[in-house]
């Protein structure tokens, strides 16, 4: 994964994961005042395969920062963000949700921490809970069947190898 901890005065950060699979959901409770301070976003199915193609996370870090909601809110995703994002946002995140990464087990109210001196990322939920849950994930239906998406997210390897086709 890729995290941007950029003009924070808190580089350290626990709190509540609010999961949201699909971007238009996060920026909708953003949007609506259902995300406060000390909230940890989680924003998954976004990957190369999930997206399909990472897109861009920059409308919900914006929407964070336009709400005042910029250094309290933590951002997590398996999409990418630009150079134009601010915040406690990671990135990246490998294995993707549409593969079963950890990411996919999240579950809403998850305790989640961020810490940016010890460069850690962590769910806070016993091996236990990862293990049944793990059990009972299953994979979500592709967003789409036909066509060069469909084709992308099939093929496409993760985003630790570049999110890219060169399997042929």
């Amino acid at each position: 994964c890729v995290a941007k901890i950029t003009g924070l005065k808190k580089p350290v950060m626990t709190g509540p994961a609010r999961v949201f699979d699909d971007e238009q959901s996060a920026l909708a409770a953003i949007l609506a005042g259902k995300i406060v301070a000390g909230d940890v976003m989680v924003l998954r199915y976004l990957g190369p395969k999930g997206g399909p193609g990472m897109p861009e996370m920059l409308a919900p870090t914006g929407a964070l920062v336009g709400q005042g909601l910029g250094e309290s809110v933590g951002l997590i995703t398996d999409g990418r963000f630009s150079g134009g994002t601010w915040g406690m946002v990671v990135g990246h995140v490998a294995p993707e949700a549409a593969v079963g990464g950890l990411i996919a087990l999240i579950e809403e109210g998850d305790s989640i921490t961020i810490d940016a001196h010890q460069l850690l990322l962590q769910l806070n939920v016993s091996d236990g809970d990862i293990t049944r849950r793990r059990a009972a994930w299953t994979a979500p239906e592709p967003r789409y069947r036909r066509g060069v998406q469909a084709k992308f997210a099939f093929n496409a390897s993760s985003a630790s190898t570049g999110a890219v086709l060169d399997n042929y």
